[in-house]
């Protein structure tokens, strides 16, 4: 199987500023990307971490069309077959028109996914043994039971309850729709998934009063606010990285554990350098 590795481009802190590779910036510009072991990442994928500094000349900003074309640079010298994941501040100098191209593929989220689960999440399902997933875009339906199915492979054997929030789609048919996915639960492991819709509410969608425990996972792209058990610590795995998703597990005393891609990423990354340090503190 060929190597997948992710170039994670982030905004430069001060412990990067060794290890950009600048060059005379009013004559060229150019990134370097530091590839780490699979290791790092669990064995997942190949992280090269590619910091990103926020000016290239005497404060200017970047031009866009220099910064895609640099950080391309940076992904063609990645090994294997290789993808990019943004930083959301990243996001915001890259011109609008390249927006689109520098989404990550479906294949590279659910390697991140699937990392992501094993490093945060896995003790707890294999521990509780329950599973909330809240589904976002409707049109994305089967993309994300399949995905789900994926990422839960390995610890279906230990899991006894899996319950899916949705979003009522007028003429559209869930049972229907994800029929398919719950035979398989059901002939393979015993499993019979629960199906709740969201409910309105003035802010948007929420998830109903069934209370969530263990872990969950989180497809939408804005905040439904699930209610969890108070007794038991659940992992909240983001899977879109959004803010406020993270301020609002934050507010629950320590009954919620925050991870997301994007965190993910930078523990990676700050992991290596820390690693780095102390060896070469014995050395």
């Amino acid at each position: 199987m060929e190597t997948e590795s992710i170039v994670y481009f982030h905004p430069m802190q001060d412990m990067y500023k060794m290890n950009a590779a600048k060059k005379h910036w009013w004559e060229s510009v150019s990134l370097q990307g530091r590839i780490l072991q699979a290791e790092d990442a669990g064995g997942f994928f190949v992280p090269v971490d590619c910091p990103v500094p926020p000016f290239y000349y005497k404060n200017r900003p970047w031009p866009q069309e220099i910064l895609s074309e640099v950080m391309e640079a940076v992904l063609h010298g990645a090994p294997g077959l290789a993808d990019a994941f943004l930083h959301p501040q990243v996001m915001t100098i890259v011109s609008e028109s390249m927006a689109d191209r520098w989404e990550p593929r479906r294949e590279t989220r659910e390697r991140l996914a699937a990392g992501l689960i094993a490093a945060c999440a896995a003790d707890r399902l294999i521990q509780k043994g329950r599973v909330a997933v809240l589904l976002g875009r409707p049109e994305d339906t089967d993309w994300q039971m399949e995905m789900t199915g994926r990422l839960l492979a390995p610890y279906l054997p230990r899991i006894n309850s899996l319950l899916f929030y949705y979003e009522e789609v007028e003429g559209t048919d869930i049972w229907e729709e994800t029929a398919v996915y719950q035979e398989e639960y059901g002939y393979e492991y015993g499993l019979v998934p629960q199906m709740c819709p969201y409910v309105a509410a003035e802010e948007g969608l929420r998830c109903g009063r069934e209370r969530c425990g263990g872990v969950i996972l989180d497809y939408a792209d804005e905040p439904r606010y699930p209610r969890v058990e108070r007794e038991e610590r659940t992992v909240y795995a983001d899977l879109t990285s959004n803010l406020k998703k993270e301020k609002s597990c934050a507010g629950r005393n320590g009954q919620i554990r925050y991870a997301s891609p994007l965190k993910y990423l930078d523990t990676i990354i700050k992991s290596s350098y820390d690693r780095k340090i102390r060896e070469s503190n014995t050395q």
